[in-house]
């Protein structure tokens, strides 16, 4: 019997572009800003995960021998 977790997970929507035609160069720039801001939380986010997982996988390792 197949439940639902056992479906894969539907893709979720990211950031939806904006028509860049419509855009002058001022609006671009601040876009560029946005999107930096973006993708350093994600980066933190990241790295804040990752520290996390080595923490976790320290504690439970076996010792050796």
């Amino acid at each position: 019997m197949v439940t639902e977790d056992d479906l894969p997970r539907p893709k979720r929507a990211r950031l939806q572009p904006p028509v860049l035609d419509l855009m002058g160069v001022e609006e671009l720039c601040e876009y560029i800003v946005e999107l930096q801001t973006e993708i350093a939380r994600v980066e933190a986010e990241i790295a804040r995960k990752q520290h996390h997982r080595s923490a976790a996988d320290a504690f439970f390792r076996k010792p050796p021998g």
